[in-house]
Formats: C-alpha cells, sequence, structure tokens
C-alpha cells in the first residue's frame, strides 16, 4: 500500500516485477516510457538484422564464356551480401540427355566459387533442371600451397 501512494505521488506507475517472490517484487516507473523503449530496442534489432533469401542463376549447359563469367559474377555478389544461391541449368528438348555435362558446369561453378561459397546441396536433376545449392562461407577458406 505504501508503494502505490509514493507512486501516485510522483505520477508513476507501479509494476509487479516478480510475483512468486516472497515478498512480490514492485518497481516504480513509467510504464508508458518503458514500453516505448522496449519497441524501440526491438525496431532497431529488426532493422540490424539481414533476413538470407535464396537468389537463382539461372544457364544452359551450352553456355559461352563470357555469360559463365557473368553469372559467377551474380552469384558473388548474391554471396557477399549473405544470400544463398541457387545454381539451375535448364534443359530443353533432347538436351536432358547431356546431363553430365550440366553436372560438371556445376561443379565447375562450385569450384570458382570456392572462396566465397560452400556447397549446401550437391547437383542433382529436378525434372528438366539441374539444381545446386551454395551458402557464404562463414570462415575464409585456407589454401593449401602446392609444395
Amino acid at each position: 500500500m505504501k508503494a502505490l501512494e509514493i507512486a501516485s505521488q510522483r505520477e508513476l506507475d507501479l509494476v509487479l516485477v516478480s510475483e512468486k517472490a516472497n515478498p512480490p517484487v514492485c518497481r516504480i516507473m513509467d510504464y508508458g516510457k518503458y514500453k516505448f523503449e522496449q519497441e524501440k530496442k526491438a525496431k532497431e534489432a529488426r532493422k540490424k538484422s539481414h533476413q538470407t533469401e535464396v537468389k537463382e542463376v539461372k544457364m544452359r549447359y551450352k553456355i559461352d564464356k563470357h555469360d559463365y563469367d557473368v553469372r559467377i559474377g551474380q552469384a558473388t555478389k548474391f554471396l557477399k551480401s549473405g544470400d544463398k544461391v541457387k545454381c539451375t541449368v535448364i534443359f530443353r528438348g533432347r538436351e536432358i540427355q547431356h546431363s553430365n555435362l550440366a553436372e560438371t558446369l556445376l561443379l565447375k561453378m562450385a569450384n570458382d566459387l570456392e572462396e566465397q561459397s560452400e556447397v549446401q546441396q550437391k547437383p542433382k536433376r529436378e525434372g528438366r533442371n539441374m539444381i545446386m545449392f551454395l551458402s557464404p562461407r562463414k570462415t575464409p577458406l585456407i589454401k593449401k600451397d602446392a609444395e
């Protein structure tokens, strides 16, 4: 009762902190201001957090060198921004017979992006596509020098 009187004199709120304690623990504070500060902290934390997305890089297995380099550049940009990359090779018509060439291309891409990424899912066929997932590398890759 005394705490309630003190709170009303100061025009503040009496907030129950721990009900289980003996005696129950209360705090005299401006509850509206407290709630506002909590929401502000939560908003700031959401602003600083980064949602990882899955970005896709599509190509055909008969891709030209320059086009391949462009796809590598796109994938590198996605990985540096912290997103996962889905590498897709599309087959049309009878091209599906050459799935081994597509797998070779995806493994080459994984090898070229080895410094920035690690393979999350190895190349596998899904219908008329072959896909592979890459995720950004958490720790830098240590290259072993040839002796």
